[in-house]
Formats: structure tokens, C-alpha cells, sequence
């Protein structure tokens, strides 16, 4: 099967940070350091834009159940409020103190190859407001914390967008959806990827094939045609 007309992939590499990473990790994904390997193999292909995001959190963000009396990591929940519209509301779980500004735990994995990344993405960097995808987060009315990935995808005149990394269930998954929203042909490489939720694997892709999004092996024919591109 050939490429469709006009295809220039980027790959995007979604958080591969220590502290989602096992094992140290303060919110470990269940084997997250096992992508490393086909996140560097999808590094040496000749994608003409390599991305790699960092979540990249002040210490008092919202998202951290510590920030909130009583609550406990993965069990408890807030709800976030748009800064600029407070009738704009959603619910969103809190987690252990991660990937805090200029800490160990936020940094990228210490196994990735980042001589071959292009550009690296702050994102979740407002106190008040989650930030699961790497576009921006849920809030549209008006929009909050765009990230201005878009933006960059456009500028490089990429068609398709290839997404890795942690974690499937949250933040690959946001960052696939809105890269489809926005009008990329998307795809989430599976081997690239782990969940945190590791049961949650056929709904979540599930989820993201009912948006638009496909999820491709490795060996095929959509990475073998990243392998083939000659610009």
C-alpha cells in the first residue's frame, strides 16, 4: 500500500519523563520504559519533524491531590474551571506530585535520544487548568493553554501526525484526538505507547478509532511508509 498524495509525517513523542517512568517514577505507567527502544527506532526514521513533550507542572497545580485537603492520587477528583468563563467546567482526576518545573522527575528519559527531536513542548504549565493533550487544554470558550503545536505541524507542512509515548490512556490519547481535530490523519503507533489503566486497552482504542484516529503496529505499512519518505 503507498502513502497517500502529499504525505510528510511528524512524530510526536508524548511525555516520556522519569516520573512517568518506572523505576523511580513518582506516577509510574506500568512498563513505560519499554517503549524506549521503538521510540528511538521511530527517531532514526526520516520524519522531517521529531516533537517530544514534557508535562511541566508548577507545584501548587490543580492537579495534584497533595494541593487538595483530603483527597488521595487516582481516587480523587476536582473540577476545573475555565479562567475566563466560569459557567465552562470539567471534572479531572488528581495524581501524586509529577513532573514539577526543573526537577529530575520531569525530565525526558535519560535512554531517549534527543540529539534526533526537533522541538520540545512545555505544556500543563498554568496552576488552575489540566492539560492532558499536547494542543491545549479542554477548555474552548474561550480557548486556554494552547500550546501552539498546531501551529508548528502547519508551519512544516505535516499531512500525518504519528503519536508515542505515556500515557495511552490520557495524554497520547488527548494529543491524538485534538492532532485529528486540527486536521492531521493521526496515528498512535502501538508499541510506542503504554496505559496507566492497563485493562482500559481495547476501549481506549476504541475510543480514539470512533474520533478518527487509527492505531498502527509498528511493522506496518503506515510506519514502512515513514521508512520509504524521501521528502
Amino acid at each position: 500500500m503507498a502513502p497517500p498524495p502529499n504525505f510528510k509525517p511528524a512524530l510526536i513523542i508524548v511525555d516520556l519523563q522519569e516520573d512517568f517512568c518506572p523505576p523511580n517514577g513518582s506516577l509510574a505507567v506500568p512498563n513505560g520504559r519499554s517503549i524506549i527502544p521503538t521510540v528511538n527506532t521511530l527517531l532514526t526514521l526520516p520524519f522531517p519533524l521529531k516533537i517530544a513533550t514534557k508535562d511541566w507542572h508548577p507545584l501548587d497545580h490543580i492537579s495534584f491531590a497533595a494541593n487538595h485537603p483530603s483527597a488521595e492520587p487516582f481516587t480523587s477528583y476536582t473540577t476545573i474551571t475555565n479562567p475566563s468563563n466560569a459557567s465552562e467546567t470539567y471534572t479531572s482526576r488528581l495524581w501524586p506530585v509529577h513532573c514539577v518545573q526543573n526537577t529530575p522527575g520531569a525530565s525526558l528519559v535519560s535512554e531517549l535520544d534527543v540529539s534526533k527531536i526537533d522541538k520540545v513542548i512545555e505544556k500543563g504549565t498554568i496552576r488552575d487548568v489540566e492539560m492532558y493533550s499536547a494542543f491545549y487544554t479542554p477548555l474552548k470558550d474561550p480557548r486556554v493553554g494552547d500550546s501552539g503545536l498546531a501551529g508548528v505541524l502547519r508551519e512544516g507542512g505535516i499531512s500525518d501526525v504519528f503519536v508515542v509515548g505515556l500515557a495511552f490512556d490520557y495524554c497520547v490519547a488527548s494529543t491524538a484526538v485534538d492532532a485529528k481535530a486540527e486536521g492531521f490523519t493521526t496515528w498512535v503507533v502501538r508499541e510506542g505507547t503504554r496505559l496507566v489503566d492497563a485493562s482500559q486497552w481495547a476501549e481506549t482504542e476504541k475510543e480514539l478509532e470512533g474520533k478518527g484516529v487509527s492505531c498502527v503496529d509498528f511493522e506496518g505499512s503506515e510506519v514502512g511508509w515513514v521508512r520509504e519518505y524521501k521528502g
